[in-house]
């Protein structure tokens, strides 16, 4: 588990047990295998606000494209239905302690890092 910013947002794996300090919003754009759907680790999925498919499958979690992954996630988060859901996203870290959550293994070359930095800057 990370803490990202002086608001707290944390970011972990969907897989771990709640500690307890606010809600937990999946932030995949799949559902994680072995979870039921009414599980109590997830408190709100925001499928929207995950990089598309697209640039999912071109990152595939190799270290050496993050950088570039990170540029082109924040460059959807811009448009359309991501901006939207980030702003939904924004609004739930606004109201109280919130953990974005991912099944990936490797949260800190994940998407949640990406967002865990924009939502500390978010006005």
């Amino acid at each position: 588990m990370t803490t990202s910013g002086a608001d707290g947002v944390r970011i972990g794996r969907v897989y771990d047990e709640p500690d307890g300090r606010g809600r937990r919003v999946l932030v995949d754009r799949l559902w994680p295998r072995g979870v039921r759907r009414d599980d109590p680790r997830i408190d709100r999925w925001i499928p929207e606000v995950a990089p598309s498919t697209e640039l999912r499958r071109w990152y595939d979690h190799r270290p050496e494209r993050y950088d570039e992954f990170a540029h082109r996630y924040e460059r959807e988060l811009a448009d359309g239905d991501a901006a939207a859901a980030f702003a939904e996203v924004a609004a739930l870290v606004a109201e109280g302690p919130t953990m974005l959550v991912t099944a990936t293994r490797a949260v800190e070359l994940s998407h949640l890092t990406v967002l865990a930095r924009l939502l500390a800057e978010a006005p």
